[in-house]
């Protein structure tokens, strides 16, 4: 009987245990996050470097209501989320940025779909400018408003529509990736940075 309590105890220790702060690539990536516009924190659900050829572009940090790993769970739901973007190349130039977008947008959605948000996706593009290493991007999808884009500490304005935010959100996670091993790291299905 003693036994069975001390397991039941520590399970319950286990659930409410909070979640510890993470180190990427040299960035401290808090646990949790209270975003403006939520009345929950949202938790740290995966994290992981965003690489081109032997360059480390970006820390990703992607933070939910609940840990989820399966991509297409999270895209059906469309949940409040938070992206975090924290540079680590020396300069990504706005130009470069747009393509990227663009890419990630055409890779991850169906002709219609695309057409659907093109022009949110130039609204969301005029917002960026060339970015340094230690810049930091703060995307936070809200919903039923869209998706708050901060750069450097400074609301840069909102993107409506929860398609919008689903679609942003296909970039790192849908079918077509930016790159297999940090959608793996977002969905905390790889825990080395």
């Amino acid at each position: 009987m003693m036994r069975y309590l001390l397991a039941a105890m520590l399970g319950l220790l286990a659930v409410q245990a909070p979640a510890e702060d993470r180190e990427v690539a040299g960035v401290r990536l808090p646990a949790t996050v209270q975003v403006p516009g939520l009345e929950t924190p949202l938790r740290l659900n995966g994290a992981g470097v965003r690489r081109k050829f032997f360059f480390r572009i970006y820390v990703a940090a992607l933070y939910l209501p609940q840990p989820q790993h399966d991509a297409a769970a999270i895209l059906d739901a469309a949940p409040p989320w938070r992206m975090l973007m924290h540079f680590l190349y020396d300069e990504v130039s706005k130009e470069k940025l747009a393509t990227a977008w663009e890419e990630g947008f055409r890779a991850n959605l169906d002709a219609k779909a695309y057409r659907a948000v093109a022009g949110r996706l130039q609204d969301f593009i005029a917002l960026f400018t060339t970015l340094r290493e230690g810049d930091e991007v703060l995307l936070d999808h809200l919903p039923g408003r869209g998706v708050r884009v901060v750069i450097g500490g400074e609301e840069q304005g909102l993107i409506p529509g929860d398609d919008f935010a689903t679609a942003l959100l296909s970039v790192w996670l849908g079918p077509e990736p930016v790159t297999e091993s940090l959608k793996k790291a977002l969905l905390a299905a790889d825990r080395s940075p």
